[in-house]
């Protein structure tokens, strides 16, 4: 198999699969089909999509990023405090990427393990988050919401999002030196080969550190999205998102363990969730029930692509 069609397979199954619950979902129930619920997926599904395709870049490099979650919920606070726009929004993506600067220098020159040098920083973020609420009480700016609920040439706001995601997302990884250094590093790290990077002039301390900002910054992007949606600060809104980020991630087809990523797989991996969870609103299933399936969803993939790696 050719490394063309390799990528290909990585996507077209979730690919079936998203068809699958849509003709599902389009016979099991009437409102499904309806317009007014197809806009409203493609709003819910595109912070799940920008928030994942963060998550890849870092994934890609052998990492996980946790803090995204609470991420999301800070921004909507910091947009929610009595200031201008024009203040708030760059405020927003400087301290997004501040935070994912200290993710990186976290992982790469202190050696603590993605999983807890991510987990610490949610939780450091949530507590400011959960500071900040008692002074966000006013609505976001008015161009946010502009952003996330109007229509542009007849075309709604939240299309151009995704699709201006997808554009950065793939100049930066297919168009970019950085994108080659990415799959490198994470190529070597998947093969037990550390420095394998290193050894071809490849700077992969920068390199891991760029990809927490990138993972943060597409995270303050999608609370900027919500933010627009809810039209306040909401310390609770991004609660569980990274794990629904990693597992739209692991659906597309990206190795967990990392060097193989499919930017196309990670956007339909997206896309299933957000349309299972669509069809589990639809059809009235608790959200409790819905976290649980969601859980054995990421265990399933996981389990999966590691009995392939081991050739089972």
């Amino acid at each position: 198999m050719t490394g063309s069609q390799s990528r290909q397979g990585m996507w077209m199954l979730p690919l079936v699969l998203a068809v699958i619950i849509c003709v599902f979902l389009a016979v099991r129930t009437e409102q499904f089909a309806n317009p007014e619920n197809l806009l409203n997926l493609v709003a819910q599904a595109m912070p799940l999509v920008i928030t994942a395709i963060g998550q890849m870049f870092v994934v890609v490099v052998g990492g996980l990023d946790l803090s995204v979650g609470s991420l999301i919920s800070f921004t909507t606070a910091i947009l929610a405090l009595d200031g201008p726009g024009y203040v708030l929004i760059p405020a927003v993506f400087i301290l997004a990427a501040l935070v994912g600067a200290t993710n990186g220098f976290v992982v790469t020159r202190l050696n603590v393990h993605p999983i807890i040098a991510t987990l610490a920083m949610q939780y450091i973020i949530l507590g400011i988050t959960r500071i900040l609420r008692p002074v966000s009480g006013g609505t976001v700016p008015d161009v946010v919401i502009w952003a996330v609920s109007e229509t542009f040439l007849g075309v709604p706001m939240p299309v151009y999002w995704g699709l201006f995601v997808i554009l950065v997302a793939w100049k930066l990884l297919h168009g970019s030196r950085f994108g080659l250094h990415l799959f490198a590093i994470g190529g070597g790290i998947a093969s037990g080969v550390q420095d394998a990077a290193r050894n071809f002039g490849v700077a992969d301390k920068r390199t891991v550190v760029l990809a927490y900002v990138c993972s943060s910054c597409f995270a303050a992007l999608a609370g900027v999205f919500l933010a627009g949606r809810i039209v306040s600060g909401d310390p609770n809104v991004g609660l569980l998102f990274e794990l629904d980020a990693i597992t739209a991630v692991a659906i597309g087809g990206t190795q967990l363990s990392g060097g193989i990523g499919s930017l196309q797989g990670t956007v339909i991996g997206a896309a299933v969730l957000a349309l299972l969870s669509n069809g589990m609103n639809l059809t009235n299933v608790s959200p409790f029930i819905q976290t649980a399936i969601k859980g054995s969803l990421l265990l399933l993939v996981v389990g999966l692509q590691s009995r392939k790696k081991m050739g089972l």
